[in-house]
């Protein structure tokens, strides 16, 4: 193999290391109806909250997430409440293991704990709601 033919392989692996390292990457996700407690989860700072509410009815729907810290287990706080179809973003600056307690009625739930690089964190542009 020639010298050139190296440095292009070691090129492209290094810029797919290089994205790779930047890009977001899943924890964790969880799905459901009805009430649950996660398993528990490590994220480091800065990591977000994915989550989305479904469900055969617009109304009569509810959805509570609150956050737990693993250990010792202690309430950290609500951090999502939807009462209709909806979904959202939570950004989240802390590191710990952490449950989730999923609250819901009448709905379908999907959550996803994602890994955020430093520079993704300061692209998030909360909304007033957050």
């Amino acid at each position: 193999m020639s010298v050139r033919v190296l440095l292009a392989a070691a090129a492209v692996l290094l810029t797919a290391i290089a994205a790779s390292a930047d890009a977001k990457t899943r924890v964790a996700e969880f799905r459901g109806s009805g009430d649950a407690t996660t398993a528990i989860f490590r994220v480091e700072s800065p990591w977000v909250l994915d989550w989305r509410l479904d469900g055969d009815y617009d109304q009569m729907m509810g959805l509570e997430i609150t956050l737990i810290e693993a250990r010792p287990s202690r309430h950290v706080g609500r951090v999502v409440y939807a009462r209709h179809r909806s979904n959202g973003v939570r950004l989240f600056r802390t590191s710990g293991l952490y449950q989730l307690r999923i609250s819901s009625t009448l709905a379908r739930w999907q959550v996803r704990i994602e890994q955020l690089s430093r520079e993704e964190a300061e692209q998030y542009t909360p909304t007033a709601a957050d």
